[in-house]
């Protein structure tokens, strides 16, 4: 008879193998509160069908996703209610399901349940999913989610792409969002794959993501960072970046990848080095820095080597990505004309901060009781008539649109990844560049602002009607104000996202609710 040391293991074994296997396209997802310690501090988190991250979702590019979410969760302090949001997916005619609360619904009451069914026609890539509700998702609701192309035009380059290339990386806090500082001046840990160290407690497990020499992995990495930035590297290995953020990207080598809140990359790893362990390294750009006793850290294991930490040691990167280098493998034209401001609308962000909230032109944003969608789908029209007043921007139909972000040091916590809901957006000047580019530029869904001096420039064309949330990605800066409404075609809106009723039932449930139970 197995003893209790291995009944225990053999538990702990299974458990992590179901935290590791997709879900999808159709699933339940159950979001509770439950005691974690991914670094080996114990606290309470939001999980998703009990893990945090949250399971990894997937399907096949032109699948039906019917996404049922429990909200079961029982901690004020966390929230009570919830709103996912699918990010990286352009939810057209579906914008009911983009799951930002106040702005595409209200937030989903305990003891309810919500079903997002939405359609994925002509995207495939690396996505992901996390709460739209205030800082929830930095409490533990955010999990990856990949959508794979069964004729991906790149497939020629890799051998492997399954459940274990995906790499998550998220900063980790031992106190809940709504009890820590306003604006926190780093992680406890850096989780990698769900698991880190903290500088005091540098024993805990470690990630190991496993490969055999000689095969060729696609590796899907995915910041769910609420805050820092991180660069990522592995230790005698290069990286050729193949996706930026579902868009398929012609080959780029690179040994090091700064990655914002958000982002995500493909890349192809070659297992050409000698059989041993190296280490793979998540730098955040502030906090806890450094990888002094393996904090910051996982372990790329290669078949055969021994179950060691490695001793591979730090070397300063020779090619690191930049951003400009970035192409997409087909082409895509960049809408509007080849100068600045050549486009039908053009919008300048002016960025502010008064030591409590942030400011986008003179406003800083403040939840609506009434979601912006529903306000639409009830008449309202006009940037006059939508509330949050002065945070809507109402865009027409079919135009070409350019959006620039001037840097300034009067927004601290610099750079600023921001993000575009409902599109990809061509980035025509990036951080770090006073170069603009009309002709081939990466597109994406969410750019760094970089650093004062920089005017970050976007591009896009609108085909999508609906209220597209646009934001800083910085989860504490959002919720700090830090965010507009683009509220693109109106007239239209009604027609093209027809509501089911269940969506309809979401407000009266939620504003019957009293306060401690929100």
């Amino acid at each position: 008879m197995l003893g209790f040391q291995s009944l225990r293991s053999l538990t702990i074994v299974s458990l992590v193998a179901v935290a590791h296997a997709a879900i999808g396209p159709v699933a339940d997802l159950t979001i509770s509160d439950a005691e974690v310690s991914p670094d080996g501090f114990p606290r309470e988190a939001v999980v998703v069908n009990g893990v945090t991250p949250a399971p990894l979702i997937a399907g096949n590019k032109g699948d039906r996703f019917q996404l049922n979410v429990i909200d079961q969760l029982t901690n004020h302090t966390m929230l009570k209610t919830t709103s996912i949001h699918w990010h990286g997916f352009f939810q057209h005619g579906t914008n009911w399901a983009d799951g930002v609360s106040f702005v595409n619904q209200c937030p989903i009451a305990s003891g309810h349940s919500f079903l997002y069914d939405f359609q994925v026609p002509d995207q495939a890539g690396t996505f992901w999913y996390h709460s739209h509700l205030s800082t929830q998702y930095c409490d533990g609701l955010r999990g990856p989610f990949v959508v794979y192309d069964p004729n991906d035009p790149q497939a020629s380059l890799y051998d492997i792409d399954n459940d274990d290339t995906v790499i998550t990386l998220a900063d980790w806090y031992h106190v809940a969002a709504k009890l820590g500082p306003r604006f926190p001046l780093g992680a406890d840990a850096t989780l990698i794959n769900g698991l880190g160290r903290t500088p005091g407690n540098t024993t805990t497990e470690l990630a190991v993501i496993t490969v055999t020499q000689g095969k060729r992995y696609r590796f899907r990495l995915v910041s769910l960072s609420c805050d820092p930035n991180h660069t990522f590297s592995i230790d005698n290995h290069t990286m050729t970046i193949i996706e930026t953020d579902a868009i398929n990207t012609q080959p780029l080598e690179v040994d090091s990848i700064q990655i914002f809140a958000a982002q995500r990359y493909s890349f192809v790893l070659e297992a050409n080095q000698p059989v041993d362990n190296y280490w793979i390294r998540a730098n955040p750009a502030f906090g806890n820095v450094g990888f002094a006793g393996g904090i910051n850290s996982a372990i790329l294991r290669y078949d055969g080597a021994p179950p060691v930490e490695p001793t591979t040691p730090q070397v300063s990167p020779t090619k690191p990505l930049n951003e400009v280098d970035l192409h997409p493998l087909t082409p895509m034209p960049v809408p509007g004309l080849p100068e600045p401001g050549g486009v039908d609308k053009a919008l300048n962000l002016v960025f502010n901060f008064n030591g409590t909230n942030f400011f986008i032109n003179n406003e800083s944003f403040v939840p609506p009781s009434v979601p912006v969608l529903l306000q639409i789908l009830s008449g309202a029209q006009t940037a006059q008539q939508l509330l949050p007043s002065g945070s809507v921007y109402v865009l027409p139909n079919n135009a070409s649109i350019e959006i620039s972000f001037p840097a300034t040091a009067n927004a601290p916590g610099v750079p600023h990844p921001f993000h575009l809901h409902g599109h990809a957006f061509a980035v025509v000047r990036s951080a770090g560049s006073t170069e603009y580019n009309y002709d081939n530029p990466i597109f994406r869904d969410v750019v760094s602002t970089g650093t004062p001096g920089d005017n970050v420039t976007i591009r896009f064309q609108t085909n999508n009607p609906g209220p597209w949330f646009l934001h800083c990605h910085i989860d504490f800066h959002l919720d700090a104000g830090f965010a507009v409404v683009l509220a693109e075609d109106t007239p239209d809106t009604k027609a093209v996202n027809p509501v089911p009723q269940s969506w309809s039932d979401l407000c009266p449930i939620y504003n019957a609710l009293d306060p401690g139970d929100t």
